[in-house]
């Protein structure tokens, strides 16, 4: 989730598309890319379609949670969507067109899931602290969790789900003070028992499982690092350390998808950019859009299409939310999609 600028803490606290054009990746000639300097290739994002404007309310939009369902359909939520406006999206990438599919009266969700324990779409409200659930067609709404967790309310971010359907979350609490609380929560499955597995963290953001399931990749986004969680063999953290620190320059750590490669797509806010690199710390590649583009502010994440390397980046700013599309190192897989 990005970060909202501090006038628009009160829609939510500091969170952090209509005209398909083409899949298409221009990587340029290889002699102009920065592989010799380590920084990887270029790869050069298409704009697929506007989704939304800028809303009066709230001054901003926040395009956030890319994920698809079963039928192909991509779902997006849009963080600063006030009452009665569109806050979870489908968007049909073959034919071009979008549809609103839920919206409330105070939600402020930040990212979307779709989870592989009873199927329906799970939604983080980072200005509440509560996650919740929609049935795959955006009807039946439901308050998965709320309250707080070892004794602190969650600001709760983005999700990654395991193989069970137990929900491990990012928390980033105590964004808006500075202070490093940021936390990683489990929550299991029948949303009975949360508990916390990693704290003192730098404003947790991002958080995906790595390709075999064995640990957690996490961004913390005062700190543009990646840090790595290795999980015990009951889902608790077994170790912890910094895996990767991202030169983001004013930009700042956001989501965090994986490949079936492993490969690690790094959004970054405060730059319609997104980096990747390998389970080794290797920096691959940076996906940008054209350099002629304006108005955008951040790339906040990504889905790859499952078992295909079509990937759809969400990029927003003052220009509006748009999709971004381009073609991944890798196909994509459950941990490409959605978070």
């Amino acid at each position: 989730m990005r970060r909202l600028p501090i006038r628009s803490l009160a829609v939510l606290a500091t969170v952090g598309m209509l005209t398909l054009t083409g899949c298409g990746t221009d990587t340029g000639d290889p002699s102009d890319t920065a592989a010799s300097t380590g920084t990887g290739r270029t790869i050069r994002a298409q704009k697929v379609m506007q989704l939304t404007q800028v809303h009066e309310e709230t001054g901003m939009t926040l395009l956030e949670g890319p994920t698809f369902d079963e039928n192909g359909d991509l779902f997006v939520v849009d963080v600063t969507a006030p009452a009665g406006e569109p806050k979870v999206i489908r968007v049909n990438v073959e034919k071009k067109t979008s549809r609103a599919v839920h919206t409330d009266g105070r939600g402020a969700y930040t990212s979307a899931q779709f989870s592989p324990y009873d199927g329906r779409l799970y939604l983080t409200d980072y200005a509440h602290g509560e996650i919740v659930s929609l049935a795959p067609d955006g009807s039946d709404p439901r308050t998965f969790f709320s309250g707080k967790v070892d004794g602190a309310q969650m600001n709760p971010d983005d999700i990654a789900f395991d193989k069970e359907g137990n929900l491990y979350v990012s928390d980033s609490r105590g964004l808006s003070e500075g202070e490093a609380h940021g936390r990683v929560a489990r929550i299991d499955r029948d949303g009975k028992k949360a508990t916390v597995l990693a704290e003192e963290l730098a404003s947790t953001n991002g958080i995906s499982f790595d390709v075999d399931y064995r640990g957690l990749w996490i961004s913390e986004l005062t700190q543009n690092r990646i840090s790595y969680l290795r999980l015990g063999a009951k889902g608790e953290v077994a170790s912890q350390h910094t895996a990767i620190r991202v030169d983001g320059g004013i930009a700042q750590t956001d989501s965090i998808a994986v490949d079936a490669d492993g490969n690690l797509y790094q959004a970054l806010h405060g730059r319609p950019a997104m980096v990747v690199y390998n389970q080794h710390g290797e920096r691959l590649a940076t996906v940008e859009i054209p350099a002629l583009a304006e108005g955008f502010e951040s790339a906040t994440n990504v889905a790859i299409t499952p078992g295909g390397t079509t990937a759809y980046m969400t990029v927003s700013g003052p220009a509006g939310g748009y999709l971004y599309t381009f073609d991944a190192l890798a196909e994509g897989i459950r941990q490409s999609n959605g978070g």
